[in-house]
């Protein structure tokens, strides 16, 4: 591995490239956020330990990284819940800061560092509505009653990011009734609303829409150009596509150099969703398993791939951590260690040679097992992985706590008709049953069937 480089597949161009800060030793990194109206799932957790390790990373190489990741604290999500919680859309402030909160714990819980920068967009109306004033000064935005949309026709390039030719995306789009937009395609900058609700604009009363947050935050906090800019792959279209428009015709400038997306998380071969009944929010894998087996389960597999979520398979995982931690709980490192004293053990550079090259953790875990074993035979070296471990991957090595599970009628019934169809030779019953056991905490250890 050349010092400090590091290759980042790019979504804008396809193409693995060398990464290249736009300032030396500087790095911008704009990660997208949640908007705050329910407890974060497991495709969530997926898209900040991803890049929580990409943050890490590029400190350890010994880059000055500036990350900020915000919060879509007013959305229409949020007012619904509002209504639904306190019979008061106005209350969507008091459902954003709970959920905020259980947000924070749940990073805490994964060991994600807190960015740099957290903005809320309720706490930066004011740049976003000069962000708006510009593009429509530039004739790249328009008002209508109230509303202000995005002039898609101003910006040629219009779905570069996402591969689309925007012919085949009017020919795709659903005609309104009494639409307000010039063009089907066209998407809003502002939501007016009645007289006193929400912010003041110079178009009238209402809130923003939800893309142009990111581009007046970017722009705030990183500047009109930035380095990477992240998040989970169902972002490209629409919401990183329009980014782009914005910022870019608004500026004239590229926007980000590098997009980086994370894959689905998807559960029986489909995208994990509410609609199709199989969500997870992090909480509930919390009640089934560590945060650290958590994270090292999202880690132990590619950034860019699927991830295939299961409760056996998450069992399977907490035993290959369960070894880590029981080889480096045996060393105690005193010293003061710097980045650079890490980077002298021979394993640790080759563990870097995959995780510089496009975040290859489950490339990186497969050098780390291939040495466990001549790691044990010398404390310093084992010293300085475990280190490694900590810092860049952010696996804390702690002994996990035991879990006692009580034994229910229904752990019962389950346990016998398992034997009772392995005794038929039932496998696929007995497996199905496994899963059942696993998925309330039990671990299951078969033993040689007698005759």
């Amino acid at each position: 591995m050349r010092d400090n480089m590091i290759t980042i597949t790019n979504t804008l161009t396809g193409k693995k490239e060398l990464f290249t800060p736009l300032k030396p030793k500087k790095v911008s990194l704009y990660v997208c956020g949640v908007t705050p109206y329910d407890n974060s799932h497991l495709g969530h957790g997926r898209v900040y330990v991803t890049f929580d390790v990409l943050y890490r990373l590029l400190t350890f190489l010994g880059y000055e990284v500036t990350y900020v990741r915000n919060f879509t604290d007013i959305d229409d999500k949020l007012l619904t819940k509002a209504q639904k919680e306190f019979g008061d859309q106005n209350a969507y402030a008091k459902v954003a800061t709970t959920f905020i909160a259980n947000f924070h714990e749940d990073m805490k819980q994964l060991n994600c560092l807190p960015p740099t920068y957290e903005p809320r967009v309720t706490d930066n109306i004011k740049e976003i509505i000069a962000f708006i004033s510009g593009l429509i000064d530039a004739g790249k935005a328009y008002v209508a009653d109230g509303d202000v949309y995005y002039r898609i026709c101003s910006f040629p390039e219009y779905g570069k990011l996402s591969r689309q030719k925007l012919e085949d995306l009017r020919a795709g789009a659903r005609v309104e009734v009494n639409d307000l937009k010039k063009d089907p395609l066209d998407f809003a900058l502002w939501k007016g609303e009645p007289e006193g609700q929400f912010w003041k604009s110079p178009w009238g009363w209402g809130r923003p829409g939800w893309h142009i947050e990111c581009s007046a935050l970017a722009t705030k906090y990183l500047g009109k150009q930035i380095d990477i800019h992240a998040g989970g792959m169902d972002l490209i279209f629409p919401h990183h596509e329009n980014e782009i428009a914005q910022s870019e015709g608004l500026t004239g400038q590229p926007f980000s150099n590098y997009w980086m997306h994370n894959a689905f998380v998807r559960v029986n071969q489909e995208k994990m969703s509410k609609s199709l009944g199989n969500f997870f929010t992090l909480r509930d894998i919390f009640k089934h398993a560590d945060p650290m087996v958590i994270r090292y389960y999202i880690l132990a597999h590619h950034y860019r791939a699927p991830l295939d979520f299961s409760l056996v398979d998450l069992a399977a995982t907490q035993k290959s951590y369960q070894r880590l931690v029981r080889v480096f709980d045996e060393v105690t490192c005193d010293e003061k260690w710097s980045a650079a004293d890490i980077r002298e053990s021979a394993i640790v550079q080759k563990m870097l040679e995959f995780l510089t090259d496009d975040l290859n953790t489950p490339g990186m875990f497969g050098v780390l097992f291939d040495h466990l074993d001549d790691l044990k035979k010398d404390p310093k070296k084992l010293c300085a992985v475990k280190l490694f471990l900590q810092q860049v991957l952010g696996l804390t090595l702690k002994p996990l706590p035991e879990k006692e599970v009580s034994m229910t009628p229904e752990i019962e019934t389950l346990l016998r008709e398992r034997e009772e169809a392995r005794a038929a030779k039932n496998w696929k019953l007995a497996d199905a049953i496994r899963d059942k056991l696993v998925a309330l905490g039990v671990e299951v250890r078969d033993t040689k069937l007698t005759k």
